[in-house]
């Protein structure tokens, strides 16, 4: 048919184009239809070639058009100061988007990270819909977080980086992260992700599997992975268990750096567990010997004991007589004479032989008395077999300050050294003791036996809860 139309314009026969092959010239005549032979393409379509040629600063691609397409190098990658040679290789596919059909120099103009771009925008607007995870590179290290190629620049922020905060970020360079788009705006190309969010949707599972395997009593393993003011807490293999600081030993802590460090493996027994919650309260000094089942194995009422003065209080003062167990003697037990003031007679770090008179094993209290020993009366051995506290020096008064047979006076020049020296607070005594000074001994006894009850144990449950659910390291 093409023959017999060119052989008829030839002839002066028929002069009808047949379309796609033949078109009429600017003088009438039938011409070859080239144009018809190539595809038709509009600026900002995405179109498919296969790269011809790698120069160090452009790239040609063959998409079938009348010429080859020339991707610029800052057209190639999101990546900034790339080698072209990095990006692609001659024969490789790739999708490239049309930027201008002709610049000023007849070119086709195409760009590699806009097609990217403009496929990877859908693939991330339909994950932030359905909150699936997307995944990407970390190409760039910046201030406050990350930078992922996902064909946009995506911002993982460092809180979000992971579940606790990262102090090195330079380590994630070069890998391929997966995380969910937790804000997104294509007026601004901005892309904002969280790996956080990945990482506790993939613990969920394992929490509850921790959560169900575990039950009050069991005794674990664990790690420190935090310390606060308030208790330290501890990475149970994916979640994490508060230890107290009541809970930390038996004997007072002030802080629980004092017995803890980061990084360091505990064996840890299981008090409570807040299932719907997901928390789980731990005790360290469960798992230690009781320094209260010694003092009910080895002492009887009547004995006499060695100890060091805890603390001096306005109704007496508390003796330590083993690590972690104190007694208190009232004030009406220090000396035979009436004492107006406690720090008269004793004084905070002082080594003393006191007389037990009475053992509460239920309820953890010991009563005590100084005026009971008598001169020269020897105390029996120590339960925990540890070296006498009067081998040590004493902590504030003189050897003399002290006889054991009787008690300083008021004027006397004991008294001066001790008001000399740092007053000792009423608030420097344990939460347990009376805040109140009593007026009579038996108005002090009843102070003592109703307001120094240690603390319950849901008491300190309530507060774990309360405290731990505002650090942000808490078990969620």
């Amino acid at each position: 048919m093409a023959n017999e139309t060119a052989a008829g314009s030839a002839t002066g026969g028929a002069t009808t184009a047949e379309p796609g092959v033949w078109t009429t010239g600017p003088d009438g005549e039938l011409v070859p239809d080239y144009d018809a032979a190539f595809p038709e393409i509009n600026e900002g379509e995405v179109v498919h070639g296969t790269v011809v040629r790698v120069d160090k600063d452009e790239v040609l691609v063959d998409i079938g058009y009348k010429s080859e397409g020339v991707i610029p190098v800052a057209e190639l990658t999101i990546r900034r100061a790339v080698n072209p040679a990095d990006e692609v290789a001659v024969g490789e596919e790739i999708d490239a988007l049309v930027l201008t059909k002709e610049d000023t120099e007849g070119r086709l103009i195409l760009s590699k990270k806009r097609a990217r771009f403009e496929l990877a925008w859908k693939k991330i607007e339909e994950a932030a819909e359905s909150g699936e995870p997307v995944t990407g590179k970390v190409i760039e290290v910046v201030k406050g977080g990350l930078i992922l190629d996902l064909g946009v620049r995506g911002f993982l922020p460092a809180s979000l980086v992971d579940i606790r905060r990262v102090q090195d970020l330079d380590e994630f360079l070069g890998r391929e992260l997966r995380c969910k788009v937790i804000e997104l705006n294509r007026s601004r190309n901005n892309v904002v992700l969280s790996r956080r969010a990945v990482l506790e949707d993939e613990r969920k599972e394992m929490r509850q599997a921790i959560l169900d395997r575990l039950s009050p009593g069991d005794v674990i393993d664990g790690q420190i992975s935090n310390i606060v003011d308030f208790g330290a807490f501890v990475d149970l293999d994916g979640m994490d268990g508060l230890i107290h600081i009541s809970e930390l030993s038996w004997s007072h802590v002030n802080h629980p750096s004092e017995v803890l460090e980061i990084g360091q493996t505990v064996k840890v027994k299981v008090l409570d567990i807040d299932r719907e919650r997901q928390r789980i309260s731990l005790g360290l000094k469960q798992t230690q010997s009781d320094p209260w089942q010694q003092v009910l194995d080895h002492y009887r009422e009547d004995d006499v004991v060695e100890g060091r003065v805890a603390k001096v209080v306005t109704f007496g003062a508390f003796v330590e007589i083993l690590p972690g167990v104190e007694g208190l003697v009232h004030i009406s037990e220090l000396a035979p004479h009436h004492v107006e003031n406690p720090r008269e007679v004793v004084s905070q770090g002082q080594a003393v032989n006191v007389r037990i008179l009475e053992i509460d094993g239920e309820r953890r209290r010991l009563s005590l008395s100084l005026k009971r020993v008598e001169e020269g009366e020897q105390p029996v051995p120590r339960a925990d077999g540890a070296e006498s506290v009067h081998t040590t020096p004493e902590l504030v008064l003189s050897e003399e300050a002290f006889p054991a047979s009787s008690a300083a006076a008021p004027g006397d020049e004991v008294v001066e050294e001790v008001e000399a020296g740092e007053p000792v607070d009423e608030a420097d005594a344990e939460p347990e003791a009376p805040r109140a000074e009593v007026e009579t001994e038996a108005l002090a006894a009843e102070s003592v036996e109703s307001e120094s009850e240690p603390e319950e144990a849901a008491g300190d449950a309530s507060s774990d809860d309360e405290l731990a659910s505002d650090e942000p390291g808490a078990a969620a």
